[in-house]
């Protein structure tokens, strides 16, 4: 199965997607960036494929989970992010013991797991999409220096959710995701695959 990051971007920066309460998803785009109700403290989860945060928030309907923030952060920071990661299970060919991950993991600032992607629709695709969990200083460079800005999507969601129930054949556009280039380095860390 595939893994390879797929994402919107443009020269500027890169799309991800969070699920929070209102509340939360308010302040931020009152702000420009994350403020009110926001936990510098805990982890923060990013997640570049639309078809999975749309699975993961049940398209906006889950609790706390009512909003969804498309966030566009500068390439630097996401590949600082990327270059930060240590996956979430125990991997062999990066680690020679699971104690040698597990310590990795410990004193990381940046998780990340490969989990089966999704379409509009939630059906499972035959790839993985990746999620990355931010703590630490971590989370606090992505609120203060990589956000370029935030929008709203939850009525793309909704709208998503809609044309779905209602069977339509065309669904709303979304914001076109592709494979986000990345460098040899990163590409091993992450376990790329084609």
């Amino acid at each position: 199965m595939s893994r390879q990051i797929l994402a919107a971007f443009d020269e500027e920066g890169v799309f991800v997607y969070q699920a929070f309460k209102p509340g939360i998803v308010e302040a931020a785009l009152a702000k420009g960036t994350f403020g009110a109700g926001f936990n510098l403290d805990r982890m923060t989860w990013i997640k570049p494929s639309f078809g999975w945060m749309l699975h993961r928030s049940g398209y906006a309907t889950k609790h706390r989970q009512e909003r969804i923030l498309k966030i566009k952060l500068c390439h630097d920071g996401f590949r600082t992010i990327l270059g930060r990661g240590v996956p979430t299970t125990f991997d062999g060919r990066r680690f020679r013991s699971p104690e040698e991950w597990r310590s990795a993991l410990d004193g990381s600032e940046v998780r990340f797991q490969w989990d089966p992607d999704r379409d509009l629709a939630l059906h499972r695709l035959d790839r993985r999409a990746i999620q990355l969990g931010l703590s630490g200083r971590t989370v606090t460079q992505y609120v203060q220096e990589w956000i370029l800005n935030l929008d709203d999507v939850t009525p793309l969601a909704r709208a998503v959710q809609a044309a779905v129930e209602e069977g339509k054949v065309v669904l709303p556009v979304v914001p076109e995701e592709r494979v986000y280039p990345l460098d040899a380095e990163l590409r091993e860390r992450l376990g790329v695959r084609e």
